[in-house]
């Protein structure tokens, strides 16, 4: 079967034009209006009310280990690892989750949990816009021939600048939405620490300053995000007409 439907095509242009409204909307409308709101939040980083401020650090980390009710807060005994044929220390007796130290805990801190939460809901919105305008570029896309019309694919390449761009933007996007985890992970290490060690300052301190750097790397991330907003505008707004229109007119090039 060669050709489509006539009733499958007419619901595939409806699809189609769908898209296009969609992606030119958040190109010019939501993709303008993220640069002013991530920008406004960032000026207002600067103020101690901010949640984003450095000051909130000390205030919500808490590196006391606390011991549970009715459990005893002894050292756990302390049993000798057996070594298996090889010479290694065999791996099933120091895994042994009967000799860890259950009873005490280190609490998390949630208001960089609340933070965390901030740059994640942006960094989602932000993957969310790019895959519609990705399809949109893609759908806009023209028969690409470099033997049968090797003058008349300049547009083309534009669009695919600018889908390598917006893929960019959005790997970038699920790494900044991994920071979160990254955070959590570093600083279960420093709490386990703590509760194997609760005499060390050190590691208190550690603690303070891990969570101080969360709150500045989360502001770093809103900047990230908004440069992306600002950028992949920018590039669009420069090179809609190919994006557009690929094969209208070759005299104009890519900014």
């Amino acid at each position: 079967m060669d050709a489509m439907d006539k009733a499958l095509q007419s619901k595939f242009e409806e699809f189609r034009r769908s898209v296009n409204k969609t992606a030119e909307e958040i190109v010019f409308t939501s993709f303008p209006q993220k640069v002013g709101k991530l920008s406004s939040l960032l000026e207002t980083t600067s103020n101690p009310d901010s949640p984003f401020h450095p000051s909130h650090a000390p205030l919500f980390t808490d590196a006391t280990v606390y011991t549970q009710p009715g459990t005893k807060s002894e050292e756990p005994t302390t049993k000798k690892r057996k070594i298996n044929g090889d010479g290694d220390v065999d791996a099933s007796t120091t895994n042994d989750t009967r000799f860890a130290r259950l009873p005490s805990r280190v609490r998390g801190n949630n208001h960089v949990v609340r933070v965390h939460e901030t740059v994640k809901k942006e960094c989602q919105e932000l993957v969310s816009f790019i895959d519609q305008i990705k399809l949109w570029v893609t759908l806009t896309m023209p028969k690409y021939d470099f033997v049968l019309d090797p003058g008349d694919n300049f547009g083309v390449q534009i669009q695919e600048e600018v889908l390598g761009e917006l893929h960019r933007a959005q790997e970038s996007a699920y790494n900044l939405r991994d920071a979160a985890r990254q955070d959590y992970l570093a600083r279960a290490k420093i709490c386990s620490k703590l509760i194997k060690y609760p005499h060390v300052e050190d590691y208190t301190t550690a603690l303070h300053e891990h969570d101080e750097k969360q709150l500045y790397l989360a502001r770093q991330n809103l900047i990230d995000i908004r440069n992306m907003y600002a950028v992949l505008t920018d590039l669009i707004h420069k090179n809609i007409s190919k994006i557009r229109a690929p094969k209208a007119n070759n005299s104009v090039g890519l900014y």
